[in-house]
């Protein structure tokens, strides 16, 4: 199951936002921009959400780093701050 992410920094985003708050999606904190998501959203989920590879990010959740076995695990909270940095190769 895809999370469905809506960004409320844009005007259709706070209208998706006021839309879907009756039905109590939570308020997140996405690499300093606020998303809305549904309740019992995992890391996994939401990295599945925005194709990014797991084996290619670090996740920090409230400011600690998440070990990648525990992405499937840990369900994101509202007001969750989450920071995602993607790893890229090269020299």
């Amino acid at each position: 199951m895809l999370a469905k992410v809506i960004d409320v920094t844009t005007a259709i985003g706070k209208k998706m936002m006021e839309q879907v708050c009756n039905n109590s999606n939570i308020l997140i904190k996405i690499n300093g921009e606020n998303k809305s998501i549904p309740p019992n959203t995992s890391i996994l989920m939401l990295l599945k959400t925005f194709n990014i590879n797991k084996d290619r990010v670090v996740i920090e959740l409230n400011k600690e780093i998440i070990h990648k076995d525990d992405f499937n695990n840990i369900h994101l909270n509202d007001k969750d701050k989450i920071e995602i940095v993607t790893l890229v190769g090269g020299g």
